[in-house]
């Protein structure tokens, strides 16, 4: 794709997603006039001098303090996932990748078990028990999986993978044998895997942002390495490139940013397979364009899927299972693309 046209597509895509993001902070079961919602947004969100006659404090808290943290927090988990996905993808040369494939998402589930198990009553830094160890535990197991896999200096990515798969498998048999051992919390347990945004507040959005802006920047910092690595692995070491290096950075930012979001939300999957293939059909393979464009289509990507979460009925649907719904059908389709020796690229 032209870079003129890369632009274009990239401002009117932010465009999209304001209003998206827009209109489901107006949507929700709670019976708020259409009017009434843009009064409140208007107000207490832009600070224009609007009446407020007629309008509840409840109102306000509802549209203020639940759904537009809500669909704020719904764009930084989509597009966190979905720009980790194309990371991964980049140096994995494999659209199957995604942010959960080295074990992460296994490794938090097992610390956020930990935590609601044994309730430990203090957090740090914001974060309550479950939160904290949940990304502990990501990072821990990224830590593991590295390690297991390195040869010498180099980290061979099918080693990473075979690694990532094992250890993966390991974590979620303990968190098995956790939920037979304490079937008190094994419904608590298993909602936080099925991944939520419900009763999620500014609060959690403070917490994670700085790893996510952290993470996105050096996830931006690599899109050329990565573009140039799409060649091979040798032909890029010809080039100059520290393919090395590149993929400590890669996998510590897409940790850091995967962790992060997940400790707070649960696991919500599909998201970072999904989108950055989505994106890598309209505006092709290359980084510069494929890491903006997944970011923001990710974020709204989520704010739709969690805005029908909470809107289909009077009782909540994790928003993992509808990510999911739209996500397995997709996977199925790479898989019958790759049987018929389809094209990724």
């Amino acid at each position: 794709m032209k870079k003129g046209s890369r632009k274009w597509l990239v401002a009117g895509s932010v465009l999209l997603c304001l209003i998206i993001m827009y209109l489901c902070t107006l949507t929700g079961v709670a019976s708020i006039s259409f009017w009434d919602a843009n009064r409140i947004l208007l107000h207490e969100v832009f600070h224009l001098d609007i009446s407020m006659e007629g309008i509840t404090e409840g109102s306000i808290t509802i549209i203020q303090n639940v759904r537009l943290p809500r669909v704020v927090l719904g764009f930084l988990t989509g597009a966190s996932l979905a720009i980790c996905g194309a990371g991964f993808q980049g140096i994995f040369k494999n659209p199957m990748a995604d942010p959960f494939v080295l074990g992460v998402s296994s490794g938090a589930a097992l610390g956020a078990s930990i935590g609601i198990i044994f309730q430990f009553g203090s957090g740090f830094l914001g974060m309550n028990s479950t939160t904290l160890l949940a990304f502990v535990g990501a990072f821990l197991t990224i830590g593991l999986v590295y390690n297991i896999s390195k040869i010498g200096k180099k980290v061979p990515m099918a080693t990473l993978l075979l690694s990532g798969i094992a250890v993966s498998q390991t974590l979620a048999a303990a968190m098995s044998i956790l939920m037979i051992m304490n079937r008190q919390d094994m419904d608590q347990i298993m909602f936080w895997t099925m991944g939520s945004l419900n009763g999620k507040g500014w609060s959690q959005i403070v917490m994670i942002l700085p790893y996510v802006i952290l993470g996105t920047v050096l996830l931006f910092t690599s899109c050329r390495e990565l573009d140039i690595m799409l060649t091979g692995e040798e032909a890029a070491i010809q080039l100059g490139v520290n393919v090395e290096f590149v993929k400590k950075k890669v996998l510590f930012a897409s940790t850091l940013i995967t962790a992060a979001v997940i400790s707070v939300t649960g696991i919500i999957g599909f998201v970072g397979l999904v989108v950055p293939h989505v994106v890598r059909m309209i505006a092709g393979p290359k980084h510069r364009g494929l890491m903006p464009l997944s970011l923001i289509f990710g974020g709204t990507f989520l704010i739709i899927c969690d805005t029908l979460a909470r809107s289909m009925a009077v009782w909540e649907i994790p928003v993992g299972i509808i990510t999911a719904l739209c996500g397995g059908p997709f996977f199925v389709y790479l898989l019958r693309k790759m049987k018929r020796g389809g094209n990724f690229s």
